[in-house]
């Protein structure tokens, strides 16, 4: 009977690789509860869940070490403590400005970014929204925030703190779309009468775990730990448990 990858004596067998991730002795993983995708708080303990703690917890076990979260609210804040030496692995979406300073893997899940608009608006379509005229909110430093920058000729961005800033005040400052992850702008939008979410997308955001430059056996470590993840069904499960089972998987 064939081994799962992960069971494999070589898994482990690099000790620079392990050291690389468990400088501190533990495993400092960074989570962006700005994306309900991918990482929640418990409502009754506070503790992460979500598919990016699963996947940090996972590691943790077979790196034979205990696993601390780091809390943030947006991937921007993320990004820019990537060298800095306070997280070992995050997960956030693949973009060539972040790829500067950090080491992505292949991606694991794909999420539509698309636009939230008021029900009475005349935006009806991906493409009327790059018109001259028309503001966009998003969350600064965001995944659709870097794109957008590249892609909008037209249109305007107004940047807030938070993605959940950008989707709560964009009506309420007069502007004409607030640009975001498909699950929380339609959530949104059934929460809150008079709002309505684009069909299509403008970006497929490739979402992917994470080590900080210069750790190059730490990297490939972790694209064999996501190869696992894969193959075993462990990113499948965690999406399901946190009720995101309709995400698609890469």
């Amino acid at each position: 009977m064939t081994k799962q990858p992960f069971e494999e004596p070589d898994w482990l067998s690099d000790p620079q690789a392990v050291r690389q991730l468990t400088s501190t002795g533990e495993l400092r993983a960074a989570l962006n509860f700005g994306n309900p995708v991918l990482a929640q708080r418990d409502p009754a303990t506070g503790e992460p869940r979500g598919v990016s703690a699963d996947l940090a917890r996972g590691l943790a076990q077979r790196l034979g070490v205990s696993v601390r979260f780091k809390a943030f609210e947006t991937a921007g804040k993320i990004f820019e403590e990537a060298q800095d030496n306070t997280w070992d692995v995050a997960f956030m979406a693949i973009d060539p400005v972040r790829a500067v300073d950090i080491r992505f893997t292949d991606p694991y899940v794909l999420i539509e970014g698309t636009y939230l608009v008021q029900e009475r608006s005349s935006l009806h379509h991906i493409d009327d929204i790059d018109r001259s005229g028309v503001r966009v909110a998003v969350g600064e430093g965001a995944a659709y925030d870097l794109f957008l920058s590249r892609a909008l000729r037209h249109a305007s961005i107004v940047r807030f703190e938070t993605s959940q800033d950008a989707i709560e005040q964009f009506a309420e400052r007069g502007l004409h779309a607030a640009a975001g992850v498909r699950q929380p702008l339609e959530t949104y939008a059934r929460e809150h009468a008079g709002f309505r979410v684009l069909d299509g997308c403008f970006e497929v955001i490739k979402q992917a775990m994470c080590c900080p430059r210069g750790r190059d056996a730490g990297a490939q470590l972790l694209d064999r730990y996501l190869d696992f993840s894969r193959s075993s069904g462990l990113i499948k499960e965690g999406l399901r448990r946190s009720g995101q089972g309709d995400t698609k998987t890469a």
